[in-house]
């Protein structure tokens, strides 16, 4: 797991797209994981990480969350329900 942390890190060095609040979305996801014992997939609600990640905005999550999809960091199962949480594989 250290790689997959070290390789994020290099490629946001190198992504425009990727400033201080997509790796502390990223960070908040990856502490989750690291709590359930790397288990896939992190299994959580919006509201859990943007608290994590101190993320006050909904449209910055959901921005900051496309953008990590996009660059191909992570692969994220949204949940549009409110028993359900939504899901996230890492890359």
């Amino acid at each position: 797991m250290e790689s997959l942390l070290c390789g994020f890190y290099e490629a946001a060095l190198t992504d425009p797209r990727i400033g201080a609040t997509h790796i502390s979305l990223y960070m908040a996801l990856f502490q989750r994981w690291w709590l359930s014992d790397f288990r896939e997939p992190v299994i959580f609600t919006s509201r859990e990480i943007m608290l994590l990640a101190k993320i006050a905005s909904r449209a910055t999550y959901h921005r900051c969350l496309r953008d990590l999809v996009e660059g191909g960091y992570i692969r994220y199962v949204p949940s549009c329900h409110p028993l359900f949480k939504s899901l996230v594989f890492f890359k």
